[in-house]
């Protein structure tokens, strides 16, 4: 059987990152990482990278994030709940249906594969790790912070549906 292992927010050991929790908006830390992989690019020449294709899977990576975006946030309009990822313990509802089935935070997939195209059409593979950077502070500063308190909302309901679904993919 499968045992829901969340990490809990107090297992950060460093204060900073504590008090940084649900405190920048994941837009920001998407725009500060795609500005990291714009100056990688110009400053860091080794890592360039081409490929037949690259443009038409930056297209493709750009798409799902777009339909993967729509659809969660037409989810938390259609549900009436909040999508201000700041204060998570203002959630009414808990979306598991639609694009929530496949993946608990599927807006921040959306802005990983804009990121992952924004890395393609930059052609540095360098740019990967600075994704990956994305996800790890993702992680940290707002999903579990999130899931803590989603848990204590909803209870059990959530920590199956912790069980079911995947964190991002």
């Amino acid at each position: 059987m499968k045992r829901l292992n969340l990490v809990k927010s107090s297992n950060f050991r460093i204060p900073y990152f504590q008090s940084m929790q649900l405190r920048i908006p994941p837009v920001l830390i998407f725009l500060f990482s795609a500005l990291c992989m714009y100056l990688l690019g110009i400053f860091l020449q080794v890592g360039y990278f081409d490929f037949f294709g690259r443009f038409y899977l930056m297209a493709v990576l750009l798409a799902l994030a777009f339909l993967i975006g729509v659809a969660a946030l037409w989810q938390f309009y259609r549900a009436r709940t909040t999508i201000d990822p700041r204060e998570p313990d203002r959630t009414e509802v808990l979306e598991t249906k639609g694009v929530y089935s496949f993946s608990r935070n599927p807006m921040y997939l959306a802005l990983l594969l804009v990121l992952l195209a924004w890395g393609l059409w930059l052609g540095n593979a360098f740019n990967t790790i600075l994704a990956a950077g994305f996800v790890s502070v993702m992680n940290r500063l707002q999903i579990i912070p999130e899931e803590t308190i989603l848990l204590k909302k909803f209870g059990k309901i959530y920590g199956q549906y912790c069980l079911r679904v995947r964190r991002w993919f």
